[in-house]
């Protein structure tokens, strides 16, 4: 089971994450503790540096989320944490954090201008393939259109991209299982996140569907 220690730059941002948490089937922890029954969030108030220092002590395994801005301190919740984000990737990290029987692999589409997403596996740089934001008709739409895939799918350099990174998923995935690992993501970016990415992202989302035991989803940061 995870138990996720969340930190805040607000009391109002901590209090929302948390909510976000418990409404994602997470339980309220209201103290260290490690949870073998059900996945739970602690928020962490007070001498964050100190409440962090006992668990390592206590040798709990915790995942760290940050919310907001830096705390400024040394050792706190920011400087540490396996995860930032702002309130609006909240909802999509609980998701990623919660137990699983089955691996879930998400196909994440995202754009470099905004940075490069936090807790992803493998980061694939599609920019080497031509832009459809140059081509009139296709730049309004996103990658979700099928115009925008057979343009962006169809270039052999996408082709050959996706034959080799399947083939070396489709071997890595067993031994993550054997690992106990529960959720892992596939980072595909762009310059905006919008179209090759997108594109790219549901087209290995659709190709990894056919393995036995394991759950595949795709999801796009910057739409």
């Amino acid at each position: 089971m995870t138990l996720v220690i969340v930190g805040g730059a607000t009391e109002p941002e901590l209090d929302e994450a948390v909510g976000v948490f418990v409404d994602s089937g997470f339980q309220l922890a209201r103290w260290l503790s490690a949870w073998d029954d059900a996945d739970a969030v602690l928020p962490l108030r007070g001498d964050a540096v100190t409440i962090l220092k006992d668990a390592d002590a206590q040798d709990i395994r915790y995942v760290l989320v940050h919310v907001g801005a830096g705390d400024g301190r040394a050792g706190g919740s920011h400087d540490r944490a396996h995860h930032r984000v702002d309130v609006a990737q909240l909802r999509e990290l609980a998701q990623q954090l919660r137990s699983r029987e089955r691996l879930l692999i998400t196909c994440l589409a995202f754009g470099y201008k905004n940075g490069v997403p936090d807790g992803a596996s493998w980061v694939v740089d599609v920019r080497l393939l031509e832009n459809p934001y140059w081509v009139a008709e296709l730049r309004p739409l996103d990658g979700r259109d099928p115009r925008v895939r057979e343009f962006v799918i169809k270039q052999p350099a996408a082709l050959e991209l996706l034959d080799n990174f399947e083939k070396t998923l489709r071997a890595a995935i067993p031994h993550y299982r054997e690992r106990g690992r529960s959720n892992l993501v596939v980072a595909f970016g762009c310059t905006g996140g919008r179209h090759r990415s997108v594109a790219m992202a549901r087209e290995m989302a659709t190709r990894l569907d056919d393995v036995d035991g394991v759950d595949v989803e795709s999801s796009f940061r910057d739409l």
